[in-house]
């Protein structure tokens, strides 16, 4: 019978690319405060052009190229501290609300997600949905090697609940990572692919990796549940 379900963060209860505007932003808005810099809304653009143009591991360096503003690995570390730091400006689209009170009603609700620990918790505090959790799991603070597709956080989980893999039910987004450890344990996985979400992959899903269900919205997944 299931007992839990568990979500995963980014692109599973919002949109991801909301909070990396939100972070370019207080970047853009910090790199304009220091001598010689571009504008805020300069740098802004430039860093959204290389985001949506698919650069996500270089985009700081390439727009401050774009600009031609001179820079350092300092400078760099510093622009990435201020993304990962700031307060987003992000919020729980309605239907996610909707769905998260409608089955803390029938069911224990947990959420896992990987990351770096300030901005994960930055961001749960913004979307305002720990009062949804009986338990959160940070997989950093079980070290980096635990982040998925490790299955560490998902057994955290389940110890600290108290609760069996075939009980547990873990919604997430990404196939490359995400359900191999819940798939390999017992779980009944659920891949939300949402219409603005951030990984995309035409290739097929690693070895296990692929969900055993398949929606594309979130207020699917209740009457899913109601099906198991």
């Amino acid at each position: 019978m299931i007992t839990t379900i568990i979500f995963d963060l980014d692109d599973t209860l919002y949109d991801e690319i909301d909070y990396c505007r939100s972070g370019f932003v207080a970047a853009a808005e910090f790199l304009a405060g220091q001598v010689d810099a571009p504008s805020a809304e300069r740098f802004f653009a430039a860093l959204w052009r290389q985001f949506t143009s698919g650069n996500r591991s270089r985009t700081f360096n390439a727009a401050l190229d774009e600009l031609g503003v001179g820079y350092d690995q300092r400078r760099i570390g510093k622009l990435i501290d201020v993304y990962r730091n700031h307060v987003p400006k992000i919020e729980l689209p309605p239907d996610s609300r909707d769905v998260l009170t409608e089955l803390s009603t029938k069911y224990t609700l947990a959420l896992l997600t990987d990351g770096f620990l300030p901005a994960q918790q930055l961001k749960v505090q913004a979307l305002g949905i720990e009062r949804y959790f009986a338990g959160i799991v940070y997989t950093e603070q079980l070290g980096r090697d635990c982040w998925k597709p490790s299955a560490a956080g998902f057994e955290k989980i389940l110890q600290s609940l108290g609760v069996r893999p075939d009980g547990a039910v873990y919604v997430a987004d990404n196939e490359n990572k995400d359900f191999i450890a819940p798939n390999s344990l017992g779980f009944v996985t659920v891949q939300l692919i949402r219409r603005s979400r951030i990984h995309t992959s035409a290739c097929p899903a690693e070895p296990g990796g692929a969900a055993r269900h398949v929606i594309h919205q979130i207020s699917q997944l209740p009457a899913l549940l109601d099906g198991l």
